[in-house]
């Protein structure tokens, strides 16, 4: 009696989809009422508080001068000290304070702040706009971690300095490893340096969650004091991310607003165990609990490769939602590098040219594979559908390719899936050997095998070798399974839910043998 085939499959916790699909859209809609308000207030509120931020400007660009006069360019190799470090944190403080203040700004603070011995690292979230800049203003201007690039904006370069800031460069290799020990070192040398404000998140969303937190402000393992931002405000013109409004149109319309609040509050510094300080990612998503919990919002593990490959999707003609795919969460599940993500994403835009929404059903999944509708291919699709929508999307690709397929095409699979087709052993297939097996595999009996013939035939020879059989499978992993249907005893072996959404798949197996876990199946989130 044939085995029974499985059409769905239990679904794993950890690879869901996230509370908040895209954190990375500003979706303000400006209603009639709001532009008639912007434009009657901003005839007024604009060209004053443009001539108040020049004025302030024009006092603080010497007083930065001379905090920083003879002091080394990029950085400084010891802290300020005596005057310079007072007139940093009192003169240079209180005109930041009045910079915000001209430019409509209402700042409430919440909490108390604490001292650089207490806590010497500041992790600020949620990071949504530049407007953030003022929890470094209301801090007593901490240290930042800042481009190197930024030195050299006119006017603000000089106050960037002034904040001795940990300096990132892009063509530095050894850049990240060198911020790390610089963070470290100011961390742990005992209040000599100020605190350290980092934001954690890396890039900035739209405060409906807060994403995975890099790791760079936890690697000391030292005291971190969580501090929140809020803009509780009835129209918002702050949020700045990679879709919506521009920086030039967001800060045209606050400088239109009466007034726009900003919350900021000092939770109670959290102080690492032992536990935590061997493990920098455990500190970081404890603290990111912690404050998620105070803001009443939920986390999610998007990165700034996620906002990569948004932009890559963009380019590649799919919405630019199609790229979010929780990257922290899929390559630590599913082991997978930015590299290989990016390139799946090209193979999904491939398939998905013809559609629109960037998902894929099972007819044009099945055009794109050149082969009919039927039920093993349903089959096969069904696996990549992870919540049953009848699409698929990129992160359901993905994910399937991955677990499912992957696995399927080692050379010593592959050469016995061409051993199979090559009936007559001559290790060629022909055509005829190679449309008879695969009719019977997808069990359609006037299946035309010969556009998907002539695509593996890379040299139009009319036969297959196995390098071509090997390249064609290689990068066509959507067709594994389908390739290795007769190397399994079940084509797609009992699944097994050892916990409540845990998947083990199996699918490489005979039946008397004992399961074996996928490699993404026991990994706890």
């Amino acid at each position: 009696m044939p085995p029974q085939r499985v059409s769905a499959l239990p679904r794993q916790r950890s690879l869901l989809l996230p509370a908040v699909i895209n954190p990375f859209v500003q979706d303000t809609e400006l209603s009639q009422a709001a532009v008639v308000k912007c434009v009657l207030l901003g005839v007024f509120l604009v060209p004053l508080r443009a001539i108040l931020m020049c004025l302030v400007l024009a006092v603080t660009w010497p007083v930065s001068v001379m905090i920083t006069f003879k002091r080394p360019l990029k950085g400084a190799v010891e802290p300020l000290t005596g005057w310079r470090r007072f007139m940093c944190r009192t003169v240079l403080a209180a005109l930041g304070r009045t910079y915000y203040f001209s430019m409509g700004f209402r700042v409430v603070v919440k909490g108390k702040q604490v001292s650089s011995t207490e806590a010497p690292i500041l992790a600020v979230a949620p990071h949504s706009t530049f407007f953030d800049g003022i929890a470094c203003v209301v801090a007593g201007l901490p240290s930042t971690v800042s481009r190197v690039e930024n030195l050299a904006t006119p006017i603000f370069g000089r106050f960037l300095r002034c904040l001795q800031p940990v300096l990132v460069s892009r063509h530095d290799p050894d850049s990240r490893k060198n911020t790390i020990q610089e963070i470290e070192s100011r961390a742990k040398s005992g209040g000599l340096w100020p605190q350290v404000l980092i934001f954690p998140e890396g890039t900035c969303t739209n405060r409906s969650c807060l994403i995975t937190f890099k790791q760079g402000a936890f690697i000391p393992g030292v005291p971190v004091q969580p501090v929140l931002i809020r803009y509780p405000n009835e129209l918002d013109t702050v949020t700045w991310t990679w879709q919506g409004f521009g920086a030039r149109t967001l800060l045209l319309l606050t400088m239109c607003q009466l007034y726009t609040t900003v919350e900021i509050e000092f939770l109670p510094p959290h102080i690492p165990t032992e536990e935590e300080k061997k493990c920098p990612a455990l500190f970081a998503n404890r603290v990111r609990e912690t404050m998620a919990k105070a803001l009443g919002v939920p986390v999610t593990d998007h990165t700034y490769e996620d906002c990569r490959l948004m932009i890559s999707a963009g380019e590649l003609t799919l919405p630019m939602e199609a790229g979010l795919v929780e990257f922290t969460k899929i390559s630590r599940k599913l082991h997978l590098k930015w590299d290989n993500v990016r390139k799946e994403l090209e193979s999904f835009a491939a398939m998905a040219s013809s559609c629109k929404g960037g998902r894929i059903t099972v007819e044009e999944f099945a055009g794109f594979l050149k082969l009919p509708v039927s039920p093993a291919l349903e089959e096969l699709f069904s696996l990549f559908d992870r919540n049953g929508d009848g699409t698929i999307d990129f992160r359901e690709y993905v994910i399937g390719v991955t677990i499912l397929c992957r696995p399927a095409n080692t050379e010593e699979v592959l050469r016995m899936a061409f051993g199979l087709f090559d009936t007559d052993e001559d290790e060629k297939i022909t055509q005829e050997e190679f449309t008879a097996l695969l009719r019977s595999a997808l069990g359609v009996s006037d299946l035309n095998m010969a556009k998907l013939f002539k695509e593996i035939d890379a040299d139009g020879s009319g036969f297959i070798t196995f390098s071509e059989f090997q390249s064609f499978a290689t990068t066509h992993p959507e067709y594994a399974k389908l390739f290795t249907t007769y190397l399994e005893l079940q084509r797609y072996q009992a699944i097994q839910e050892v916990m409540p959404g845990d998947l083990e798949l199996a699918g490489q197996m005979s039946s008397g043998e004992k399961q074996e876990d996928s490699v993404s199946d026991k990994k706890d989130d």
